[in-house]
């Protein structure tokens, strides 16, 4: 339980930190990665963390059927069919993309676990998702299903704890390991993983940096979602707790072509860490994070920053799908 909060026990917790030996000697930082790609196979990634306390929800209120959303290679996506196959539950996802797209990656887990799959087109995504979801769920219930609506990433509330509760994993680590972190560095695609950390980060008065780095959309936008989640997440919490929202600090100018699609020194990025520190990076995710981390300090940002960890957030099935866009 995370504060009287009932949760699943699906990933493989705590998740190891490594010390990041080669980048550490070139910046002359301290440069840690976490790896939550660890957190299981199918269950890989960041996500699960969040799924833990959603499906926990889900099943608490007699649900029997999973609807959520994303891209056709959404990490989310897959790792809610997984656990819908795991505990007998319905899944629909409602997948932006066409089924003319390749079998790979996610897609093809998400087909492999069961899921039933809706097709919308990116316009309809982007602006009508949870209406569709809405209408999705109004038709199971028609048909004596008992449905739970779990959204985009799940960024909500109860979505958030999952990574208030790696938060919390983290300070027991940094006891461990005898290093404070002066800054915790993630990729920010629906704003939940980030909220969880900052409002980890809030209620300990650890007094760390949260810093993300947006792969779509603004930094303002992410600022203002953020806010709102930790507005939704602060309720489901015992007790009452001041927190600060003025110190979001989002890095814009690292989406590059737009979300999911790579540039060509993102991807040699990707293999330059495969290649010198054996880390597999995913390229919607930590792989534009991780570039625009490296790249702002070696334009001689963060020079106040010694300590770094930086959360791998999983996604590796994604890579395959782009294998092609790889000069190898």
């Amino acid at each position: 339980m995370l504060y009287g909060i009932e949760k699943l026990n699906l990933a493989n917790l705590p998740t190891p930190i490594e010390k990041l030996t080669k980048i550490s000697e070139l910046l002359d930082k301290n440069m840690y990665i976490k790896r939550d790609d660890y957190t299981g196979l199918e269950f890989s990634g960041n996500k699960i963390r969040k799924l833990e306390f959603s499906v926990k929800d889900a099943i608490n209120k007699g649900a029997n059927h999973l609807i959520t959303c994303g891209a056709i290679q959404s990490n989310h996506a897959r790792a809610t069919a997984v656990v819908a196959a795991k505990f007998g539950l319905g899944c629909t996802l409602v997948l932006k993309g066409n089924e003319t797209d390749d079998l790979d990656g996610n897609y093809f887990l998400d087909k492999l676990f069961g899921a039933e799959i809706t097709f919308v087109s990116a316009d309809d995504y982007a602006f009508r998702r949870n209406e569709i979801m809405e209408n999705t769920k109004e038709q199971l219930k028609k048909l004596g299903m008992k449905p739970y609506i779990i959204p985009e990433g799940a960024s909500n509330g109860i979505g958030s704890l999952g990574y208030l509760n790696c938060y919390e994993e983290i300070l027991i680590q940094e006891k461990s390991l005898g290093i404070e972190f002066d800054a915790i560095v993630v990729a920010v695609g629906s704003g939940g993983t980030y909220a969880g950390l900052y409002l980890g980060n809030q209620l300990h008065k650890s007094n760390k940096k949260i810093i993300g780095f947006n792969v779509s959309s603004t930094a303002e936008h992410f600022i203002g979602r953020i806010c709102e989640l930790v507005d939704e997440t602060l309720p489901l919490l015992d007790g009452n707790y001041d927190v600060n929202k003025e110190d979001i600090k989002i890095i814009d100018g690292y989406v590059g072509r737009g979300y999911a699609i790579n540039r060509v020194e993102e991807l040699e990025f990707i293999e330059r860490i495969a290649q010198n520190e054996g880390i597999l990076l995913d390229p919607v995710y930590s792989g534009k994070a991780f570039y625009g981390l490296i790249n702002e300090i070696q334009n001689g940002k963060f020079n106040d920053l010694k300590n770094i960890l930086f959360i791998h957030t999983g996604g590796q099935f994604g890579i395959f799908p782009k294998k092609n866009s790889f000069e190898l």
